[in-house]
């Protein structure tokens, strides 16, 4: 979990705490005799639930004092739902560090997005247990800021990365691959190039401010080309 945790930026005390965050209760069935995993990550999970929804309304409240509680009820709503959990999730690529079952473990399963989402969470519980409530503030602020954008315009719910990934799923029975090509500007303004590949053949190029935002538009140029198939991926190299 080192490299984990680098990319996460947070540096546990307790490693069993981070471990412990992405065991599926399928594992603990499987392996029951396991050697220091004897407990599914879903009681991180409840606590991280609660916390990442006190933090949200919180953050919300001061983020937007001209907001009414209504409206604010409805952002939060957005914010923490499944469907946006679980891209927090594929933004960090934490479904490779899911411990799960064998018979449940395929490359559809360990994209579910309740999946995805219960293991966010269980993350956040076991950050707050190790670090406390302001390190699970640092860590989840940006996420809530980028996110929040597209909630406000109306454009929240145009995931194209994981529309993609079903279609690929589909058709194809290939999970897509994202590899940034290329990396542009000052520091202050960086532009990033990621392409999207399926089965090692590149469907979708895409830029962005970030590499999240380049990823999302390399995912709906590929959605395109699905829909228009007279070109093929050779077409794009």
């Amino acid at each position: 979990m080192e490299d984990l945790q680098q990319q996460l930026g947070v540096r546990f005390t307790d490693d069993g705490l981070l471990t412990r965050a992405f065991v599926h209760r399928s594992f603990i069935h499987e392996h029951p005799e396991r050697s220091g995993i004897r407990e599914s990550n879903e009681r991180l999970e409840f606590l991280g639930d609660a916390v990442l929804n006190f933090l949200t309304a919180s953050w919300l409240y001061e983020r937007f004092p001209e907001r009414t509680e209504g409206e604010l009820t409805h952002l939060r709503a957005a914010l923490v739902k499944t469907k946006t959990l679980a891209g927090f999730s594929r933004e960090l690529d934490l479904s490779r560090h899911i411990k799960i079952s064998r018979g449940e473990d395929t490359p559809i399963a360990r994209n579910r997005s309740a999946l995805l989402a219960d293991v966010f969470e269980a993350l956040l519980g076991a950050i707050f247990l190790d670090q406390g409530l302001d390190a699970v503030r640092a860590f989840v602020s940006p996420f809530l800021e980028r996110h929040i954008e597209a909630v406000l315009n109306g454009t929240a719910e145009i995931d194209y990365r994981t529309k993609l990934q079903e279609q690929a799923q589909s058709i194809f029975n290939y999970t897509p691959t994202y590899r940034m090509v290329a990396v542009a500007g000052p520091d202050h303004e960086r532009e990033f190039t990621m392409e999207v590949l399926i089965n090692d053949e590149r469907y979708g190029v895409g830029v962005g401010l970030s590499k999240q935002s380049a990823a999302q538009a390399a995912a709906k140029a590929a959605l395109t080309r699905i829909q228009e198939p007279d070109e093929s991926p050779a077409d794009m190299r």
